[in-house]
């Protein structure tokens, strides 16, 4: 019997986009030809990160499935008791954007002129039970044969926590998704924390030092690139948050190509130094998605999503299957050149 291939997970945030990534992990779990060794995650990335966790030590890779469906489907449940909607219009042309939605509009501008503090004074957040109902943190503080990492932002010090499967609680998580328009920072330890996409999403280091695998696979679904100016105010905020939440990533990744030509060119000890082999899984059918897409939590929205992923994840690994464990699939150098 062939030994499967070991691999890292990298999980970005983006809300409901998350269900993207969600599909990827279940064509990953299904496929019999890989090992999770590590895994690092933020915001959305961080609950699929928890939750594949959970499930994997309660019943293996089929367990880590049905723990990712149940925890997809009760966002979707809770979805369906909030007021944000997509509006009549956007039904009815078939968009999933929530732009056209009064609801979103007004909470949208509330959200600029008052803190959470403010509209939300006792810190409401079904998400936080939805974590709690799935997640069996018992079981991830045990797991076997995975390392789990979950990156949060010190508010205090401005500085990147990132929480090993031990230290990972349902704060931790929470505090992991917390955008500071939304919810209240969650302490922990006496220290507040907001979402760690500001400064790491996902964070990478942690797969290089705590883990013996080289190659990590980023499940990107936040663009890097686009190829036109952004005019309106809503396009705008978009992509500045786009490159806010991937500003840190892109530095990790030139570092990685920074260590990469010195160890080739002799300057740095191969036995001392590893050599990551990078590897990204993306679509570029989430780029013409709407920011306000990401709050819309609509089992249809997010079962569409987590079959890009799927169908993503499978067009992926005919290409690159044998980069794996050889050789980097993402050319850092001509990126960054």
């Amino acid at each position: 019997m062939v030994q499967p291939k070991k691999i890292n997970l990298a999980l970005q945030g983006g809300g409901a986009h998350g269900a993207f990534t969600w599909g990827v992990l279940d064509w990953f779990l299904e496929d019999s030809r890989f090992q999770i060794d590590g895994i690092t995650g933020t915001s959305a990335g961080a609950m699929n990160a928890v939750v594949l966790a959970s499930g994997m030590e309660a019943g293996g890779e089929d367990g880590a499935r049905a723990s990712l469906e149940a925890f997809w489907r009760e966002v979707s449940e809770q979805a369906m008791l909030s007021p944000i909607k997509r509006s009549p219009f956007d039904v009815l042309l078939g968009e999933w954007s929530l732009d056209h939605s009064p609801s979103y509009l007004f909470f949208d501008v509330l959200s600029r002129f008052a803190s959470p503090y403010e509209f939300n004074p006792v810190n409401i957040n079904p998400l936080r039970d939805v974590v709690e109902r799935i997640v069996d943190f018992e079981k991830v503080h045990c797991c076997s044969g995975l390392r789990l990492f979950i990156a949060a932002t010190n508010v205090f010090s401005g500085k990147i926590r990132v929480f090993s499967e031990k230290e990972v609680t349902l704060d931790a998580v929470m505090a992991s998704a917390c955008l500071p328009q939304l919810f209240h920072a969650v302490e922990i330890d006496g220290e507040p924390y907001w979402d760690g996409g500001f400064m790491g999403n996902p964070p990478l280091y942690p797969l290089f030092y705590e883990t013996e695998t080289p190659d990590v696979v980023l499940i990107q679904i936040n663009p890097l690139e686009r190829r036109e100016v952004p005019k309106t105010a809503r396009e705008i905020v978009n992509r500045q948050n786009e490159i806010t939440f991937n500003s840190t990533l892109l530095r990790e990744l030139r570092a990685i190509d920074f260590v990469t030509r010195l160890i080739e060119e002799g300057k740095l000890s191969r036995e001392e130094y590893t050599r990551v082999f990078m590897h990204r899984i993306s679509a570029d059918e989430l780029k013409p998605l709407q920011a306000s897409s990401k709050m819309n939590a609509e089992w249809a929205f997010l079962t569409e999503l987590r079959d890009l992923g799927r169908q993503t994840a499978r067009d992926w690994l005919d290409i690159h299957f044998d980069d794996i464990g050889t050789r980097s699939s993402v050319d850092l150098r001509s990126e960054f050149s």
